[in-house]
């Protein structure tokens, strides 16, 4: 009866099994995964943000299939302050930036087509390829004193993809591993996009939140002019407004190419219509809410990070792999059992939640993923605890 792309896994994992038995116990669980911002503590100008919904043109309906023109004008003056001049006429509204991927992917690629995606990432992507009828081809991310892309890696995706590779996504930076794309990497991906008639889709919801000051002004693939580029972002991550479901994708390149994909995006976003007048009016307010979360944000990510990096003493059996940007730290642990059993025990002995390395394709064990926003009391006991339980 069912489609075949919805044959997914439904149950629960056993992590998840432990976590809902305690939780209903009544347990007090030290979430070190939390990531949604309106739990963690920070104060939202909320009288700016209410206000912003409360635009007098939102009662008329006067639909447009990128989104409303005030809402694309605020997006690409965003992106003015980051160096990249864009038109708003490359830009498309969209509600969420999974949104935006269909978009794409259905812009892009043929059911069987491939798109090849960073290893480790988001779980996200498996979904939204599989329901856009996509393969996804993984290419590795190496460490050596901080992550990078593995080129020869990528090269060998696109043989495994036999001609039909359409994309390569890169996140940047990288959600959990924290690596930005470097200038290098840029011109070494645009080269072989070139060559292999793909395009870029670079995911950039985290670019804002540099941990390290050489990456505070990352630069925006949206200024990306040699190959068809697709730049998502919005403002669940941008402006910490993850209700709010408002996202964007500016596309750029060679005039000959930007000009078809834009025609074909429009006919796609217009069969959807799916960004209402009030958001897409509110919008230019909204991303000046920015300017309030993200120094808390990133005060917030950064204590956190001296917080870790003060318990992990010399000679640690845990160490914590170098991050550019981004909500979250990603520990290497001993061997001696798989990450999952680390999370579990770690949930049923300490009661503090963390993240296995599988959960974002981590290609081995060895390592858990811990968000950087919760509050600093929380974040400094559940480390305490953690380490504990590695000592153990």
């Amino acid at each position: 009866m069912f489609a075949k792309r919805t044959q997914w896994v439904l149950y629960p994992n056993r992590l998840t099994e432990h976590l809902r038995r305690l939780r209903s116990e009544g347990c007090e669980i030290l979430d070190l995964t939390e990531s949604n911002p309106t739990r963690c503590g920070f104060n939202y100008p909320e009288d700016w943000i209410l206000k912003a919904l409360a635009h007098p043109a939102a009662l008329a309906y006067d639909p447009d299939p990128r989104g409303l023109l005030a809402g694309r004008k605020a997006v690409a003056s965003y992106y003015l302050g980051s160096g990249a001049s864009v038109s708003p006429d490359q830009i498309v509204l969209t509600t969420s930036t999974s949104e935006a991927y269909s978009y794409i992917f259905k812009l892009l690629a043929d059911p069987g087509d491939a798109v090849l995606v960073p290893r480790p990432s988001y779980p996200l992507f498996e979904f939204l390829g599989g329901l856009n009828d996509v393969t996804l081809i993984p290419y590795p991310l190496r460490y050596h004193d901080g992550w990078e892309m593995d080129f020869e890696g990528l090269a060998a995706a696109v043989r495994q993809a036999e001609g039909k590779a359409r994309a390569v996504l890169v996140v940047h930076p990288n959600n959990p591993t924290g690596s930005y794309v470097s200038r290098e990497e840029a011109n070494k991906l645009a080269a072989l996009c070139r060559d292999h008639g793909m395009a870029i889709i670079a995911d950039e919801v985290f670019r804002d939140f540099a941990s390290e000051p050489a990456n505070a002004q990352a630069p925006t693939h949206a200024a990306e002019s040699r190959v068809l580029t697709f730049t998502l972002s919005g403002l669940s991550k941008i402006s910490a407004l993850p209700q709010m479901k408002l996202a964007w994708l500016v596309a750029s390149g060679p005039a000959d190419v930007l000009s078809p994909a834009l025609a074909r995006l429009e006919v796609i976003a217009d069969t959807y219509l799916s960004v209402s007048a009030p958001m897409a009016l509110a919008l230019p307010r909204l991303l000046e809410v920015r300017g309030a979360i993200q120094p808390q944000i990133l005060q917030r990510v950064l204590g956190n990070l001296q917080i870790l990096d003060d318990a992990l003493i010399p000679g640690s059996p845990v160490t914590r792999l170098r991050s550019q940007g981004g909500w979250y730290a990603v520990l290497r642990v001993p061997r001696t059992r798989s990450d999952e059993d680390w999370a579990i025990d770690l949930l049923t002995r300490h009661h503090v939640f963390v993240h296995p390395g599988h959960f974002y394709d981590f290609e081995t064990d060895g390592f858990l993923v811990l968000s950087l926003l919760p509050p600093p009391d929380k974040f400094r006991e559940g480390i305490q605890k953690l380490l504990a339980e590695v000592s153990r």
